[in-house]
Order: structure tokens, then sequence, then C-alpha cells
């Protein structure tokens, strides 16, 4: 048991993310966390089947991602990255080159995956700028996207829903429709050719779209996309920063579909959820269009944190664990018992979906917000940390999940979904 003081002493502070703070109750006091499992003050636990916000692939206090942090923390927290280096980065970006699709040779640093994002969209924006066809100047995005809350990445996001207040102001883009049939592409094919003269770069989260609804598409989808970008002479921009690392099956979605983006974002998983760190890759084709003996044609962009040393050395702790370990047979397993377990709640009324990719289940159900609230607490009554939202009931473990604690999540949204149902 712990002394919580600081909870209930800090609540008229506090400023909680996604929460209707006049009707909102307190967040639950977590005071230690290892491998899957959340302690709680009262004592209790909590298995996380979430992955806390999809990032802690390896489980919570890794011990040898804290040892890299520790470290790192005696010998340099902390420098600016204009001017001074040090080795982490460098090391890092050298690592991420090498793991990242081939092509993909270039590695800027920031510190959260928005700031991915408008690095990503500054770049192919400039990189158009730069050769004198500033014209192209919008990004093709997708119904159902989303990229983070920043104005860049909420531009190229699904209109309305929790980012309505801001349409306004937001760039106006194109979002269309994801393609997924011979008809639908040849429309989309269509569409993107009459556009291309005034369009920069399509953006797109490969193989799963996350918080815009976890809806799928195939690698072949992907692939074909990609093409129609080269075909236009638009730049493709992938955002990895819930699929990276393995969360879909292969190192990174996009080896899935045998492409290599001109851009690719990365972050979440990027530290094993340790710390905040995020990284946009380039190809040399986007890199060298930045060289000049212009400064303004340089890419003016630069985070006060960026490439933190503490942040850089966690990263490498967790590329040496994908390297030490095989996180594909991780995930197929993870895969299989999902695709066991979840079969249960196909004919369950009121379930519109059941859909596995790699370490992603989902549950889709005729259930409204208040209703998916409740749901959350009745997880928690199991002992479980899920986050149901909008209409779906989703699992993303971390990899590194046992097959019993894995199976107690499985049960728990079988039975909730299952006692859900039974009133419908």
């Amino acid at each position: 048991m712990h002394k919580i003081d600081w909870l209930h002493e800090g609540w008229p502070n506090i400023w909680l993310p996604y929460a209707q703070m006049q009707t909102t109750t307190q967040p639950l006091p977590v005071v230690g966390a290892s491998g899957c499992t959340l302690q709680l003050a009262d004592g209790s636990s909590l298995i996380d089947g979430v992955s806390a916000w999809w990032s802690m692939c390896h489980g919570y206090q890794h011990p040898g991602i804290v040892a890299a942090i520790q470290a790192q923390a005696g010998t340099l927290s902390h420098v600016m990255f204009a001017g001074l280096a040090h080795e982490p980065a460098y090391v890092l970006a050298k690592q991420l080159c090498a793991m990242a699709p081939a092509g993909l040779t270039r590695c800027f640093f920031s510190d959260s995956g928005s700031t991915a994002v408008e690095v990503s969209l500054k770049m192919a924006l400039q990189y158009w700028h730069n050769q004198g066809q500033p014209k192209k100047s919008k990004f093709i995005c997708f119904n159902g996207g989303y990229h983070g809350d920043t104005f860049g990445a909420m531009s190229v996001s699904a209109r309305g829903g929790m980012h309505h207040a801001f349409d306004a102001l937001t760039l106006k883009n194109y979002a269309i429709d994801l393609p997924n049939d011979e008809y639908s592409f040849a429309e989309f094919e269509e569409t993107v050719a009459a556009i291309a003269p005034t369009v920069a770069a399509l953006i797109i989260e490969p193989l799963v779209q996350g918080a815009g609804g976890m809806k799928f598409h195939s690698a072949d989808v992907l692939a074909e996309i990609r093409r129609v970008c080269r075909d236009h002479n638009i730049l493709f921009i992938a955002d990895e920063i819930m699929t990276g690392f393995y969360r879909t099956g292969s190192r990174f979605a996009c080896d899935e579909a045998g492409i290599t983006p001109d851009i690719m974002c990365l972050g979440k998983a990027l530290t094993g959820g340790h710390i905040g760190l995020a990284a946009t890759l380039a190809t040399d084709a986007v890199f060298d269009a930045f060289l000049s003996d212009d400064l303004s044609h340089a890419l003016m962009h630069g985070p006060t944190f960026m490439a933190n040393p503490i942040a850089c050395a966690a990263a490498n702790a967790s590329l040496q664990l994908f390297a030490q370990h095989d996180y594909g047979a991780k995930v197929e397993a993870i895969e299989r018992q999902f695709q066991r377990g979840l079969a249960a709640c196909d004919h369950m009324r009121g379930v519109k979906d059941v859909r596995i990719k790699g370490a992603i289940g989902v549950v889709q159900i005729a259930a409204n917000q208040t209703q998916m609230f409740g749901l959350r607490e009745q997880f928690i009554e199991r002992g479980l940390w899920l986050r149901p939202y909008s209409d779906l009931v989703y699992l993303m473990p971390p990899l590194t999940i046992s097959e019993e604690e894995l199976a107690a999540l499985i049960d728990g949204v079988v039975g909730v979904v299952g006692e859900w149902s039974k009133v419908q």
C-alpha cells in the first residue's frame, strides 16, 4: 500500500489528455511497473493490454534499457544537437538506417511522433520548393487516418472528431478513401493524376490506420499506392510511428509490401517505450534536394531536445534487443493466440467485426462512447488495463507478453464483450 496524497492534492492543478475535466474521474495511481504489469497504489495490479499507448514493446522496466538510461545519465544527460554531437545519436542513426527499408539513409531526430510527422511534411514541401516547384504544396491523406495532434499532423488526419474545433485553421489537403479493389484503384489513380501537379506528398499509416479506427489494408494495396505515387511524381511518406518495430509482424509494415518510402516517421516503440524520442528517415534523393550554398535551402527545424543522449541510449538498447531475439516469431505467436481466442466474439450479438493483424487484435461493437467508458471499468475489475474507444475494443500488448498473460487479456475481452452482448 502506498500513500497517494499527491493524487488528491494535485487534482486542482492537473490537466489530463483526451478528458472532459468537468466530468472525468481521477485516474488510477500507478506506483510501479514491470514486464506487462502495472502496480497500483492500493496493492492491486493490472495487465497492460495497450503497451502504454502502443509503445512499451519490450515490457516495462526492461533491465537492458534501464541500465542504458542510467549509464548515459551518469555521463551526458543532454547537449544541444546544433554544432555539437554525441556518440549515442550517431550510433542510433546508423542502426536505424541499417534496419529500415533499403534506401532510407538519412535520419533526423525529434522528440515525439507528432513532431516526426511535422518534420516529414516540412521535408516534403521544401523538397519541391528547393527545386523550383512551389505549387506542389498540398498533401494526399486518407479518410480515417490519424497522424498526431499538432497542426500539420491534424491537417493530414481525418476531419472532425476530436479535432473539430481546429478544422477552420488547419491546412486544406486532399482527403480521400483508401482504395481496396480494382474499381476503387482506378478511381484513386485517376484522382491522383488530376491533382498531382499540386501535391507534394502522400502520407499513410501502412497496413493499419490506428487511432482513426484500427482499419486494416493489405500489403498489395500499400504497394500499389506506392506505385501510383512514383508514377505521378509524388513523395510517399510512411507514418510507422504505431506500426513500426514488429507491431504488424514485419520489422516495419513497409517491409511486408516490399516497398521503401521516400520518408518514414518513427516514434513510440523506438526507445522501447521508456522515454520520448522520434525520428524521420529519408532517402538520399530527398536529402540531396536540401544541399546548396544557400542556407535558405537547409531544413530549418531543430527541437531543443532532439537526439537527447539518454533517449538515444535507450533506443540503441531497444534495437539491440530486436537484433538479439526473434520478434517476428513472438508476433506470430501472439497473432495465432488472438485468432484462436477472439474468434469467440465473432457471432455475439452487437459485434460488427473481429480483425487481427500481427500483435493487434480488434473487436468492433455497436456501442456508444458512454457504453465504452463503462467497459473500461469492467476490464479494471478483471485486473486488465484496456482503453476501448469509439466502437472498438482492441488489444496491443507488449510483444514480450507471456501466453498466460495474453490469455487473461483475451478471456477478459471475450467475457466483457459477451456480457455486453447479452443485453443488446
